[in-house]
């Protein structure tokens, strides 16, 4: 059920059941961080991999050391600058957080999610939230609550209905090694921003067989529709005369094919637009009548390589 009733989500969390919430990343599916019965039916839900961490959502960054231990300043910093946010910090874990949620790991992603609903939420509640984006694993992420409903229909009695979301990718994940940032996953949070804050980050952002992180598997954020990804996109589509083609486009291109679907990120060129439009546009694709989508590849700065990471995965 599509719903605002806080009162109702709290009791369906304190019971152990799932609900889905919103964020400014993605919408998440939520359960008690600490409650092994709640993880796993997580996992169960999304049919998601054991193997691949979660990360927990805490209502404040001062929360922090109760989950994390021996946090590089680093890290502080990071959280200073974008908590609330989304950027997730991948740290040393506490005894009290469950393997099921780091997949047997010495570490634990943790961020605070900037969306008033949630942190509402958050604030009500006595234990931290353990979200993976709510939708069946590998699939395109949801950013608006009908998306989730569309995914689960009555397997969730709550979905809090929070609006689009606002920076429409999932958050950028960041861990340390002897105090070396490396980043796990491009998100909402782009390279550049976070050098800004604590210098050169090295880069880490795929293991398919122990991953570090949530987010790092080749093969996700997938349609269902056969996807390609190109900077050629008239000579890829050349090669599909007799097919009703889709395609995602940075900003307007002019096609003489009539069979096309159209979705255009920003008609002014910005990424920031772009990468809130990204995920919307590759669902109405999927659930519009082309045949197959091709995806124009993006500037390779800021933003524009979360957007080419994700369009990467999504073709694999």
């Amino acid at each position: 059920m599509i719903t605002n009733n806080l009162e109702k989500a709290i009791l369906t969390l304190k019971n152990n059941e799932l609900i889905a919430i919103p964020t400014e990343t993605v919408y998440g599916l939520a359960g008690n961080a600490f409650s092994n019965l709640a993880v796993k039916k997580i996992f169960e839900l999304k049919n998601r991999p054991a193997h691949n961490p979660l990360i927990v959502h805490i209502k404040s960054s001062d929360y922090l050391p109760n989950i994390a231990e021996d946090i590089p300043e680093k890290a502080f910093e990071l959280a200073k600058n974008f908590w609330p946010g989304p950027l997730t910090l991948v740290l040393k874990r506490k005894k009290n957080i469950l393997d099921t949620i780091t997949s047997g790991k010495d570490t634990v992603a943790i961020r605070v999610p900037n969306h008033p609903l949630s942190l509402e939420l958050l604030n009500q509640l006595d234990f931290p939230l353990a979200a993976p984006s709510a939708n069946p694993f590998g699939q395109i992420s949801p950013t608006s609550a009908e998306h989730v409903f569309s995914y689960f229909k009555n397997d969730l009695d709550v979905i809090l209905d929070g609006g689009e979301c606002k920076s429409g990718v999932e958050s950028t994940i960041i861990g340390f090694e002897e105090n070396q940032a490396i980043l796990y996953r491009y998100g909402a949070i782009s390279v550049e921003e976070i050098e800004q804050v604590i210098g050169e980050i090295r880069f880490l952002t795929k293991d398919d067989k122990k991953p570090s992180a949530p987010g790092m598997l080749s093969k996700h954020y997938a349609p269902r529709k056969e996807i390609y990804f190109t900077n050629k996109v008239s000579e890829l589509a050349n090669n599909f005369q007799n097919k009703k083609i889709g395609f995602i486009l940075y900003k307007d291109f002019t096609f003489i094919n009539k069979n096309c679907f159209k979705e255009v990120l920003s008609e002014s060129g910005n990424l920031t637009e772009a990468t809130m439009n990204l995920y919307e546009a590759l669902h109405k694709l999927d659930n519009s009548d082309c045949d197959l989508i091709i995806a124009e590849k993006f500037p390779d700065e800021g933003l524009g390589r979360t957007i080419n990471d994700r369009l990467i995965r999504a073709t694999k």
